[in-house]
């Protein structure tokens, strides 16, 4: 534990020092470090999904750094500083688990995430779905929506019934394609990709993870057709769909 302390005190002096001394850390402010630290934050995810533990350990470090970083802006401010943002979070977490610091009766997690927007409503929340930021990419910010409702039972009972609702949304969807009103098709599209993300709930998938890793396959495989015609001495503007059909279908059986 003393050697933990001291590190977190360590970086706590470094970033003092910064401050002081270092004219691009000097000239910082919450508003200049905010693209910075979601940039950082898809960079542990990146980490995450690649499974790289030391990439992870660096991106853990880098956003540690900025935790640090808005904490002593804060300071400078006279708004907050470190020990109060984390001693916020602690009386936080010890008022949100009862069923560890009190004397509440859980069975499960599903319990525990129930009782955790019950407590956010007591403590002046207006919405369930509050808390769901703005700025979330759209896949990730549908699956926080439907989490949430689903901690007040609003949602489907049983799995069959979401795939329905998936088949509802891909009829209507279709029936607009021929109408050719670009406005309903996006709406309709949309509509689609929500009751998707929803199912990927009731399948325990990450839809955002599912979809990067998809990504992260297609580039693989396209990257294989890309090498494979540079090999041959084509060109893919000179190669028909079969052609780099047929290679894809290689890089696939290579499990690329």
């Amino acid at each position: 534990m003393q050697e933990k302390l001291d590190a977190f005190a360590r970086i706590l002096t470094i970033m003092n020092e910064l401050r002081e001394q270092c004219p691009w850390d000097r000239k910082q402010t919450l508003e200049s470090l905010r693209p910075l630290t979601i940039e950082e934050t898809y960079e542990l995810g990146d980490a995450i999904l690649q499974k790289d533990m030391n990439g992870i350990k660096e991106e853990l470090g880098d956003l540690m750094l900025h935790i640090v970083f808005y904490s002593k802006i804060g300071e400078e401010t006279g708004n907050f500083d470190m020990a109060s943002v984390i001693n916020g979070l602690c009386e936080k977490m010890i008022a949100r688990h009862p069923h560890i610091y009190g004397d509440v009766k859980v069975n499960n997690d599903e319990e525990v995430k129930q009782n955790w927007e019950k407590l956010k409503l007591k403590e002046g929340k207006k919405s369930v779905l509050a808390g769901v930021p703005n700025s979330l990419p759209a896949v990730i910010k549908a699956y926080r929506i439907q989490d949430k409702a689903a901690q007040v039972k609003f949602e489907w009972e049983k799995i069959e019934d979401v795939w329905e609702k998936v088949e509802e949304e891909m009829a209507e969807l279709k029936a607009e394609i021929p109408i050719g009103k670009p406005d309903k098709i996006e709406e309709e599209f949309g509509d689609l990709l929500f009751a998707l993300v929803n199912y990927s709930r009731f399948l325990k998938v990450d839809p955002e993870a599912a979809l990067e890793r998809s990504n992260l396959k297609f580039i693989r495989r396209f990257k294989f057709i890309e090498e494979k015609a540079l090999a041959l001495n084509k060109s893919l503007h000179d190669m028909n769909l079969d052609e780099m059909d047929a290679i894809w279908n290689e890089a696939k059986a290579q499990g690329l």
